[in-house]
């Protein structure tokens, strides 16, 4: 996708932006008590736990994809739908259950949803735009 440097810097910005914010669920590695803050579990089982921790370094690995395709733009398609398909799973699992989406964190479901919206954009643009170049 050809920009203009100054939009290309302003895509820059916006997705390590996402990115980082994306990995922040990793500090469940070492900090237990921000599953609480985040997803409203206290004292969770050995197995929650577990599970919500191993989402922290899944959530770290698609924040530096996203961060990665901010400098190399041939990664910014499968980076933009992997996040999409992720967040939109996560999402569609979670808000229906009135029990479980009264705990989970506000800023964590309009954070994801700007993410959807945002890099969903994205990857159609540069869907349609690589049919464009093939085309011609």
């Amino acid at each position: 996708m050809m920009l203009s440097s100054r939009s290309e810097t302003g895509l820059r910005a916006v997705l390590v932006l996402l990115g980082a914010i994306t990995t922040l669920p990793v500090v469940a590695l070492v900090h237990v008590g921000i599953l609480d803050w985040n997803y409203g579990v206290a004292d969770p089982d050995p197995m929650t736990q577990a599970l919500l921790q191993h989402r922290g370094m899944l959530q770290l690995l698609l924040g530096a994809a996203i961060v990665w395709s901010a400098f190399y733009p041939p990664v910014r398609l499968a980076a933009a739908l992997a996040a999409v398909v992720g967040k939109s799973t996560f999402l569609a699992l979670i808000l229906p259950n009135a029990a479980i989406r009264g705990d989970l964190s506000p800023l964590s479901i309009w954070f994801d949803l700007a993410c959807i919206v945002v890099l969903g954009v994205l990857a159609a643009r540069l869907i349609v735009r690589g049919r464009h170049a093939t085309a011609s």
